[in-house]
């Protein structure tokens, strides 16, 4: 494998992150209008173990997000056989381990109540993420529109705040909804905004930075710097260094 050219798959790509995206979508209006909406308690909510029409379709709602946490498994399986391992970072396995786990451990003892809001915050982001993804992959035509990366994973930290918040309030109100879950998710959201936010400084800088420097420097780039930019982002996207591609042909 090691030997073997990376195999490039533009249009499973697309299919694939098209179809996260669809899923998120969703999840996140099934989340809001089977409880968040409409009966959900933002303050402290259980788990309605009951065979009602609306319980059994939060607990769907739950087992489909368990299903979605698989299928993003084979984001790692793409990494590899497009020999992206630089992408596999310990906050990609972390992630990618832990929330199946809980996704399960969910769907199998707690299908609903008050931490099926993680779930609709998550797939809220994964609906931007993916978009993201699916456009990247769709050539370099669209790397122009994926100026808002970074603030994805600006995103992804704010979701990890609301989290912890939202979890805190089962240690002020008892509705019947296990409190000892917050031995879980509030570790869990303070060690996920720590591992973004070192993902964050170490590719964009501090939050600001960015700004302040260009301000420094006379403002934003001009244009042709623009997409002299776009150009090289797409090329180290696509295994294309100093000039050439992998079978060591010469590209513009």
């Amino acid at each position: 494998m090691a030997d073997k050219k990376p195999f490039q798959f533009q249009r499973t790509l697309v299919i694939y992150n098209f179809i996260q995206v669809i899923v998120s979508c969703w999840l996140f209006y099934e989340g809001l209008d089977a409880g968040w909406l409409r009966t959900y308690s933002w303050k402290c909510q259980p788990v309605d173990f009951s065979r009602t029409p609306e319980a059994m379709r939060v607990a769907r709602g739950v087992y489909i997000y368990f299903l979605a946490k698989i299928s993003e498994l084979l984001d790692t399986v793409f990494f590899v056989i497009r020999k992206k391992e630089r992408q596999i970072t310990f906050l990609h396995l972390y992630h990618h381990t832990v929330m199946p786990m809980i996704s399960w451990g969910a769907t199998k003892y707690y299908p609903g109540g008050h931490g099926t809001l993680i779930g609709v915050i998550n797939s809220f982001v994964h609906i931007i993420m993916y978009t993201y993804y699916m456009l990247a992959a769709m050539g370099p035509q669209y790397q122009k529109f994926l100026f808002w990366k970074r603030h994805i994973t600006t995103l992804q930290m704010l979701q990890f705040c609301v989290a912890f918040l939202h979890s805190s309030q089962l240690l002020f109100y008892d509705c019947g909804y296990p409190r000892w879950s917050v031995v879980f998710t509030l570790p869990n959201s303070i060690f996920f905004y720590y591992l973004f936010y070192d993902f964050y400084y170490k590719a964009y800088g501090k939050p600001g930075e960015r700004n302040k420097k260009q301000l420094e420097n006379g403002g934003p780039k001009r244009d042709n710097d623009k997409k002299e930019y776009v150009k090289h982002e797409y090329k180290v996207a696509n295994g294309i260094k100093n000039g050439n591609n992998n079978d060591g042909k010469k590209v513009d």
